[in-house]
Formats: C-alpha cells, sequence, structure tokens
C-alpha cells in the first residue's frame, strides 16, 4: 500500500440516491491496512464496516446491506471467492473490488471470472481504490453525485450546474428553457423514483392536479428531444405511475 494520508484534493461527494452515505463493507485480516483503508472511506463521507475473515464478513453484510465491498482474496477461514460467491447470493447487485496479493495473470482473471467487478493489486494507492470504487458505483447506477458547495447535481453521465443553471449530457451543453430545467432538477433530485403527474406538477409548476397533466406531458416531451434524442434514453414513463429518470442502460 501506498500514500496513506486521505487524498487532499475533495471531490463531488457521492451518495446513495435517496441521499445518505454510500455504505462499502471493507475485508482484510491485517487490522491496520483495514483501519487506514476505512478512515480514507470515512473521509469520503461514507459509511464503513470492517470484517477480518469470510464468516463475519458475511455476517457484516446482512446487517449493513452494503453499495460495495473491498474484499481480500486472501482470509482465514474461506477465500474472498466464496466470500463472493455467498454475498452475490444474498447480494447481487453489491459492488466488489477485489483486493490481492497475487499479480499473476489467472489471479485476476480467477476474480473477474467469480463475478467481481474490479481488484487492485496490493501494494497499492489509497487513492486507487477510492478512484475504482467510486467508478464501480456509479457505472451500477446506485449513487448520485454532489460537489461540495451542493450546486451540481450529476446522474449517469447528466450533469445539471444549479447555480450557473446549465446542463450537459455526454459533455454536450443543452439549451433549456426555464420551466424544462426545473422540470429536470426535480427528475435529478429523485433519481430513479417514480414522480406522478400530481407530484411533478405541485412541485414545478404549484398546480393542483385537476385536469393539468397534459402540461407535465407535453414539457416531458420537450425534455426527452434535448436530452435523450440519439442517445440511451434516460427519462422513462411508468405507465398509471409517472415518470423516472435513471442513468442509462449501457
Amino acid at each position: 500500500m501506498t500514500n496513506p494520508s486521505a487524498p487532499s484534493r475533495r471531490l463531488p461527494s457521492l451518495t446513495r440516491e435517496d441521499g445518505t452515505p454510500v455504505r462499502v463493507l471493507v475485508v482484510d485480516d491485517e487490522p491496520d491496512l483495514a483501519d487506514v483503508l476505512s478512515g480514507v472511506l470515512r473521509y469520503e463521507g461514507w459509511q464503513v464496516r470492517t470484517a477480518a475473515d469470510g464468516a463475519s464478513a458475511l455476517a457484516a453484510a446482512r446487517e449493513l446491506r452494503p453499495d460495495a465491498v473491498v474484499l481480500d482474496v486472501m482470509l482465514p477461514d474461506v477465500d474472498g471467492f466464496e466470500v463472493l460467491r455467498r454475498l452475490r447470493a444474498e447480494q447481487p447487485q453489491v459492488c466488489v473490488l477485489f483486493l490481492t496479493a497475487r499479480d499473476a495473470v489467472e489471479d485476476r482473471i480467477a476474480g473477474l471470472t467469480a463475478g467481481g467487478d474490479d481488484y487492485v493489486t496490493k501494494p497499492f494507492s489509497l487513492e486507487e481504490v477510492v478512484a475504482r470504487l467510486r467508478g464501480l458505483l456509479r457505472r451500477a447506477g446506485m449513487t448520485r453525485l454532489r460537489d461540495e458547495d451542493g450546486s451540481l447535481l450529476i446522474v449517469g453521465d447528466l450533469v445539471m450546474d444549479e447555480d450557473a443553471r446549465e446542463v450537459s449530457r455526454s459533455g454536450e451543453l443543452v439549451e433549456l428553457s426555464r420551466t424544462e430545467f426545473e422540470l429536470l432538477r426535480y427528475l435529478m433530485r429523485n433519481p430513479r423514483r417514480v414522480l406522478s403527474k400530481a407530484q411533478i406538477l405541485d412541485r414545478v409548476w404549484s398546480y393542483d392536479f385537476g385536469g393539468k397533466a397534459h402540461v407535465v406531458e407535453l414539457y416531458v416531451s420537450y425534455l426527452r428531444k434535448k436530452i435523450d434524442a440519439g442517445r440511451a434514453p434516460m427519462i422513462h414513463t411508468v405507465r398509471g405511475a409517472g415518470y423516472v429518470l435513471k442513468p442509462a442502460d449501457r
């Protein structure tokens, strides 16, 4: 492991989609390494638990319900591959980053074949572990980003700067009207949450629902033409329920 200090530059904070801290389980039988790594992850604002063997890791995972697991391959009771197999049987969506002291290609392949999402080889930099975890969680569409002053919203490749009132997707600026911007902001503040037409009307237009559903439908269609045109769709209709914005399927 190299550079045990916390990263000096804070990246935009990464949270779960409901705004609560990301949950990470660190599994390693080296107490010093687990403590340092846990400290760096807590510096990110995440909720962290540690475990020193496979049995305690599985017990902790049932209680914590982690979004990601940092998992050492070599454990004193069972290996990390077996822990992953049992973990995925109960929590199939969890992201797993393997730690391994073995640099052989076959070991890397074994970890990925077993279902691991990524791996780092000891010794590693703490910054690399944090960056790998952030990438895994974002690609899985399990989290959202906000910058330190709260002005930046990021869902998938869609970015909104609330202060500058700018929106971009895949780095390309998207011109929106005031109402389109407010509608998208409401959707982006509630990713993967189905929002009814009544909720949208109340929040964006401050209207009572009576008979004005067509306004929502119209502006959602405007947004789709600007946000989703020529790209994998992010704005989806849930028949009979409303609309939901979520990271595009890859």
